[in-house]
């Protein structure tokens, strides 16, 4: 009697010695009693073929989990990951032109990503990985940037030492924001002394206010606190030391800064420039959680991701 499976052969070793062994996703599955190479004949329907920009796509912006993938195109989560990395991020490619310059650099747990975006256009312009936040990589992508034909009018980033004056053919603003943490690093976030919570109030007042009211107000702050701020002790090495070096330190840090706190303000009628880098801040923040969705990311497969929703749209 005729083999009814004599028409089909293994795909291994070409024998037609097959026998049938069960059913695999509802497709009859074959057994060679040669080589015991397990297959099915039928090829796959076209349906289930994965397009990786689609997959990348569900799995980057719409959260899904490898086990998700795998379930939606019925194979196992190895075949998910190795589509996966099999995706290419190539950044967009952004006209260059007049910009106002958000600069910021964030943690990702392995890593620091520094990020150039456009406030008005609200596109990230260029990005760097780095070992750590530092002034010298700031200043060289700078001028990268403004090699390749980026017209640089304002930059707005925070505080560090030294970067707000690196720049002084472009106006610089410092984040506001920023300001307010050092002060509330200084004094706390309920001070106890009344020089302090007096510094608390002026500084509030900074979002809300112009620079020659702040000014004045800055000023009759210290004619009144001066010989609070003024104050010495000795310390245990028997050396003459400020009293209240916190608070000093916190108007200090308002007094050298107010230069760069209000760049906004000279530019008011002309140039749209914003007092705060906020547009970075809430990227990351809306970026970190999905990162955090995918643990136990290799780092090659966390920065394409990491990449994929700066460029993206939330």
């Amino acid at each position: 009697m005729r083999n009814k499976n004599s028409h089909k052969s293994c795909k291994k070793c070409k024998s037609r010695e097959i026998k049938k062994d069960w059913f695999m996703r509802w497709k009859q599955r074959y057994k060679c009693k040669i080589c015991n190479h397990v297959f099915q004949n039928k090829k796959r329907s076209k349906k289930n073929k994965i397009d990786i920009n689609i997959l990348w796509k569900q799995y980057c912006f719409r959260k899904q989990t490898y086990a998700e993938l795998a379930e939606d195109y019925w194979v196992n989560i190895k075949t998910i990951q190795t589509k996966l990395d099999e995706y290419v991020f190539i950044a967009p490619f952004v006209m260059p032109g007049e910009i106002i310059l958000l600069i910021d650099t964030t943690y990702f747990w392995e890593f620091w990503i520094m990020v150039f975006k456009d406030y008005k256009t609200k596109k990230v312009v260029h990005y760097k990985l780095v070992i750590n936040e530092n002034n010298t990589d700031y200043k060289n992508w700078v001028k990268e940037l403004q090699e390749l034909w980026w017209i640089i009018k304002t930059i707005v980033c925070d505080w560090r030492k030294g970067l707000l004056t690196w720049f002084p053919d472009i106006p610089t603003q410092m984040c506001n924001f920023h300001q307010v943490a050092i002060i509330r690093r200084y004094i706390t976030k309920n001070p106890i002394l009344e020089a302090n919570k007096e510094l608390k109030k002026l500084t509030e007042l900074l979002v809300h206010t112009d620079r020659e009211t702040f000014t004045y107000y800055l000023e009759l702050y210290w004619e009144y606190y001066s010989d609070f701020l003024k104050e010495k002790r000795l310390n245990a090495k028997w050396k003459w030391e400020y009293a209240h070096k916190r608070t000093r330190s916190a108007y200090n840090s308002l007094k050298n800064n107010l230069k760069y706190l209000f760049t906004y303000y000279d530019y008011l009628w002309t140039v749209d420039i914003p007092n705060t880098t906020n547009w970075l801040e809430w990227l990351f923040w809306h970026i970190k959680p999905k990162i955090s969705l995918h643990r136990g990311l290799k780092k090659e497969r966390k920065i394409k991701l990491i990449l994929s929703l700066l460029h993206g749209q939330f």
